[in-house]
């Protein structure tokens, strides 16, 4: 981003080969108290990539339809070489594909014509309200990187080291104790415990750039250090530090241990309410077991370490102690699941199926099953799932892909959706292999023509020739399935495809006709009106175009 001050114009380009359009909705709208400045206005993609590559700007946007280079041309441009650019599209295609492939390139927003200047402005200032909170993102992020280099030479890091090493048991108690001495930093008490919390956010994320994710998690860190150090002082019940993974961890202590266990439970809830109100992190706590010397922190800590891997089945955002008593997961509970899941599939009952695999998830849950465990369950149930499939459909198979994708779930929830996915696509799968062959190629050539109805070549021949069948048995068998030949199926899709154009559009009559396959628009005109009783300027006049 761009920003050089509080308050600055966003910097935005219009692209529309009809200059009128560009002129009307212009002067409808109050630009510049939409905090918009206008820097560029092209006929045509190819101009504008030119412009764009000599003034970079915040905001582009552009019709689709237009000579040289289109909209989705100058989208998949900016998407590979100025990626922080905002498109918004305007068009008079209300088809999926187009909408699908502006998602593609990042398209913020496919509006389609004829665009009011209200809807216009709601949209810019949504765009506005975005990239104003780009900028403050931004700004926070560079705040706290020259606080966060400020904070690695002081005294902070050193006493932060002492404590890792006290708290992990890598160092001479006695040591670790003068040392934090020196600092002023005095460790007294009959009871002491330790909690370890971790940002949930950072600790679980996969993919992405790893770099820019190391950091950023270091600057958050330093944000739930600084919060958790401040509520522990507050409280005057002990000090917070970071280790070495950017876990935040705090070691408690104190004179009065019968209160102990609810206070430090107090604080550690404050801790993750003031750091999701700072900053919207969620951040999972777990607190370790009492310990009565500071020799014994250890224990405490491993205690601690061990119970956040339950956020696996807990969810994020979850307070652990480890003084309350977790029951122990037997799987053998859950033994008549399996079966019942069978059961279910065999007899393509998916209201059973869906209850059988909310009662395992919540099981899983609430006995808080760590990840190892719950995974070689989910395996068999993905195993058992591909098993009852193939008794009636050879070609269905488990992919490695849905292996990984399970097993390396953030947590069970996430995982079951990815199981929900699979034993869906099995049932779907299993009450195909239900039809007859004839039934099976009819339906696959239904699909094929609704995929390719505004191929205008689309014939009889192509159809056979992707089922692999002659065309008199395709013609027997689609006729027997359907009740329709194949050209009646691929005029009615035509048809259909055409009134929802005519509805939903401002397209010309020609350009519908060539979309939904005919390369003649007088012909189109013919066909339509002995579909639907009327001419296609009839028909969109009477559905409110």
């Amino acid at each position: 981003m761009r920003y050089r001050r509080e308050k600055v114009c966003i910097r935005y380009c219009w692209i529309d080969d009809e200059i009128l359009v560009r002129k009307a909705i212009g002067k409808k709208l109050e630009w510049n108290q939409l905090g918009f400045e206008l820097v560029g206005d092209c006929e045509n993609g190819k101009d504008a990539i030119e412009f764009v590559k000599e003034h970079p700007v915040d905001v582009v946007l552009t019709d689709i339809c237009m000579p040289h280079i289109d909209g989705m041309g100058l989208s998949k441009w900016l998407y590979e070489n100025c990626p922080q650019t905002t498109i918004i599209i305007f068009s008079g295609y209300s088809d999926f594909e187009y909408a699908k492939q502006a998602l593609q390139y990042k398209v913020a927003e496919y509006i389609l014509k004829p665009v009011t200047a209200k809807e216009l402005s709601e949209v810019l200032t949504r765009i506005r309200k975005k990239l104003d909170g780009e900028r403050k993102q931004e700004q926070r992020l560079d705040t706290l990187s020259r606080a966060y280099r400020n904070y690695t030479k002081n005294e902070s890091v050193i006493i932060g080291k002492a404590l890792q090493r006290l708290v992990q048991g890598t160092q001479d108690t006695m040591q670790c104790l003068q040392e934090l001495d020196e600092f002023g930093v005095r460790i007294e008490g009959s009871a002491f415990r330790v909690a370890a919390v971790d940002i949930d956010l950072y600790t679980e994320w996969k993919g992405g750039n790893e770099g820019e994710l190391k950091k950023e998690s270091a600057l958050m860190a330093f944000v739930v250090e600084n919060v958790s150090s401040e509520i522990v002082a507050e409280h005057h019940a002990g000090i917070a530090y970071r280790d070495s993974d950017n876990r935040i961890c705090i070691l408690f202590w104190t004179n009065r241990p019968n209160e102990f266990r609810r206070e430090v439970e107090e604080i550690c809830r404050e801790i993750q309410e003031n750091v999701y109100r700072a900053m919207k992190l969620c951040v999972s706590v777990a607190i370790g077991c009492y310990v009565d010397t500071p020799d014994l922190l250890y224990q405490s800590y491993e205690c601690a370490a061990e119970a956040l891997k339950y956020r696996y089945s807990r969810g994020m955002g979850a307070i652990f102690d480890c003084e309350e008593q977790i029951c122990e997961a037997d799987f053998k509970e859950l033994s008549g699941e399996l079966k019942k899941i069978a059961l279910a599939i065999r007899s393509g009952d998916g209201t059973q199926m869906e209850e059988r695999l909310v009662y395992i998830e919540t099981w899983i849950r609430e006995r808080m099953v760590g990840r190892n465990r719950a995974w070689g369950y989910l395996n068999r149930l993905l195993h058992v799932i591909h098993e009852m499939v193939r008794e009636t459909d050879e070609a269905f198979t488990l992919p490695e892909d849905v292996i990984s994708s399970v097993a390396s779930a953030y947590s069970i929830k996430e995982a079951m959706k990815l199981v929900r996915q699979y034993a869906a696509k099995g049932m779907e799968a299993r009450a195909r292999s239900g039809q007859t062959s004839g039934e099976r190629q009819a339906a696959m050539a239904l699909d094929y023509i609704r995929e390719h109805y505004g191929d205008s070549e689309l014939g009889l021949n192509q159809i056979c020739e992707y089922l692999n069948i002659s065309t008199s048995r395709f013609s027997s068998i689609f006729k027997e399935s359907t009740g329709m030949t194949f050209l009646e199926a691929l005029s009615n899709i035509r048809m259909e495809k055409a009134r929802q154009l005519l509805c939903q559009t401002t397209l010309k009559n020609y350009e519908i006709a060539e979309k939904v396959g005919f390369s003649d628009p007088h012909y189109f005109s013919i066909a339509f009106k002995k579909a639907t009783g009327m001419t296609p300027k009839e028909y969109a006049r009477e559905n409110g175009r």
